[in-house]
């Protein structure tokens, strides 16, 4: 009996150390969600406010980590907790750190990264025309107080809607739906960007312009950062190894099937699959899981992605089109419409043979758990709607809210950091650089030929005023190769090549952007610039519609150009002589 007593007590020892462990590793996995966000967020917005993202995420933790410490975890977490509302304030971590250690440590670090993410779901909705001051005092308002009230409420064993049987295993109503409203009010309050809505005069909107992020591929590696992390974000907290296996098979399920309904949605809504929609299903899928990860069996889990694989479009469309309310990244569609729905869903759907053991309605037909889930809901965002909705009106009518539109259209990267582009082989200009090559003597108008370069003298005509034309050449990049070979068959010696973007009279492809038709869409096109004397003009001219012709619309244009003389630098020849090729 005592043999098997201290058996027993070793595998509880084991076990509560490997939790343990877990627990703090699902912290460290969340934390590096908060590179996911920055990602996301930067890919789906203008290069020009790149690095203003990147900085806005990494001070949302920042600033977060010094108020939560302060103040928040004792408002979410303390013992002494008032009324099931909230908690007495205390400063154990600064004056009893021994202790602090030993009770709550592991608990504190993993709370403050959820705080972090409901913070910086924000900075999406808000991004290219927010000032980096206010959204540092209202990310702090979200750490300081927003957060951790409303957390404790559902994760403090004190909390009202804890004893109530509220159900949010990993904060789809705590922390998403939080972030999502706050995103929705903020996106409200500070105003749509410039030029995505334009009115008439009457103040009606007439037109809705798609801005397209700068970088799909690295929205699309943030999600994949993103669905990585949610993996600790869900899992973290589960008990047993039956309770986490479960917990990452649903957080697996949801999100892929919501991507493949949007995939599917998007497909014959707009004739192609919208690449950025379906990167925000998978995090719709994610955010709606998130509550009942452990109560939801894989048909439930199924059923949540199907539904947050629509309603992500339907609430980034009708934001968009229908309110005409500005969010770049579709952090409203994604954390709040889904936040509420995975809520909602744990009513519906929770599985009383799940790790959770809760009784949802289409399993048991009780509509107990689903009242509460709605009412836990409600009260969160109404608590979240009044202090945030004070909180930007403060700093809206204080500091303000929103950068000059001078600043706006300069980019944040310039104006708030005097950072000149987060890509440095980018930057708009620079100044003087040191070369190297001071001591380099330029060859000017009529200075002799250099020795080192031998040129071959060819005569000009004998009246001395040959003609100079210019062609310039538009084509499909497909064609370049064979107009290239082409030229030089019949002796072009030199051409210029640009990479453009242009359309013609057919406007290019009607394209969709999240749901709005890209107007006037530029294709990519190649432009290729000759000039010629020797060769005849009309040789060139015939040449190139040879071999770009297929019959189809966009075969390229072709423009000629009068040149009233050519120098050729490095020799200082003119005329004729500067547009022969050295033999």
């Amino acid at each position: 009996m005592e043999i098997q007593t201290i058996t027993e007590l070793i595998e509880k020892t084991v076990s509560s150390q490997v939790f343990g462990i877990w627990f703090l590793i699902g912290a460290a996995l969340v934390f590096f969600m908060q590179a996911g966000f920055a990602m996301v967020e930067t890919g789906f917005t203008r290069a020009k406010n790149a690095g203003n993202i990147i900085m806005k995420n990494l001070m949302d933790f920042c600033i977060g980590t010094v108020v939560f410490s302060l103040l928040g975890f004792t408002l979410m977490m303390s013992e002494n907790y008032l009324f099931g509302v909230i908690g007495i304030p205390n400063l154990q971590l600064f004056t009893n750190f021994s202790q602090f250690i030993t009770e709550n440590a592991s608990s504190f670090v993993f709370n403050l990264v959820f705080c972090a993410t409901a913070a910086t779901i924000v900075s999406g909705s808000m991004a290219e025309r927010t000032k980096f001051i206010s959204y540092c005092v209202y990310s702090g308002v979200i750490s300081l107080v927003v957060y951790p009230i409303e957390a404790g409420w559902v994760w403090n064993e004190q909390g009202w809607l804890y004893k109530l049987g509220f159900h949010d295993f990993a904060g789809s109503a705590a922390i998403h739906s939080v972030g999502g409203i706050t995103a929705l009010i903020g996106a409200i309050m500070v105003g749509p960007r410039l030029g995505k809505y334009v009115k008439d005069k009457a103040g009606k909107v007439k037109k809705i312009n798609a801005i397209p992020g700068h970088s799909i591929t690295l929205g699309a590696l943030g999600c994949f950062i993103l669905w990585f992390g949610w993996y600790g974000f869900n899992g973290a907290a589960a008990w047993d190894n039956t309770s986490l296996a479960s917990i990452f098979l649903t957080t697996t399920i949801a999100p892929a099937v919501a991507t493949c309904v949007t995939l599917i949605l998007t497909w014959v809504k707009n004739g192609k699959p919208d690449v950025s929609m379906c990167l925000n299903a998978s995090l719709a899928g994610l955010v709606g899981i998130t509550a009942g990860c452990d109560a939801l069996d894989a048909i439930g889990a199924a059923a949540v992605g199907v539904v947050s694989g629509i309603l992500v479009v339907v609430a980034v469309e009708f934001l968009d089109l229908r309110l005409h309310i500005d969010d770049p990244v579709g952090a409203v569609g994604v954390h709040f419409v889904n936040g509420v729905w995975g809520t909602i869903a744990v009513g519906l759907f929770a599985n009383p043979e799940a790790p959770a053991g809760l009784a949802g309605l289409f399993y048991t037909g009780s509509f107990k758990l689903l009242g509460i889930q709605t009412l836990g809901i409600l009260a969160i965002l109404l608590w979240t709607g009044i202090t945030m909705f004070i909180s930007f009106t403060v700093i809206k009518k204080t500091i303000g809210l929103r950068v000059s539109p001078e600043e706006e259209i300069k980019g944040l990267d310039s104006t708030e950091h005097g950072l000149p582009s987060a890509y440095a082989d980018f930057m708009p200009a620079v100044k003087s650089i040191d070369y190297g090559f001071e001591e380099a003597t330029p060859i000017i108008g009529d200075v002799p030929v250099a020795e080192a370069v031998p040129v071959k003298k060819v005569p000009t005509f004998e009246d001395g005023s040959p003609k100079f034309t210019k062609i310039e050449i538009i084509c499909k990049e497909s064609r370049f190769e064979s107009l290239k070979a082409a030229m030089l068959s019949v002796g072009i010696t030199g051409m210029t090549v640009s990479h453009v973007l242009g359309c013609g009279i057919q406007k290019g492809t009607p394209e969709y952007y999240r749901g709005v038709q890209v107007e006037a869409n530029l294709l990519p096109k190649i432009q290729v610039d000759i000039v010629v004397s020797k060769v005849p003009v009309r040789t060139v001219i015939e040449t190139a519609k040879k071999v770009l012709y297929t019959g189809h619309i966009g075969d390229g244009k072709i423009f000629v150009y009068d040149v009233e003389n050519v120098v050729k630098v490095r020799t200082g020849e003119e005329g004729y002589d500067a547009l022969q090729d050295v033999e």
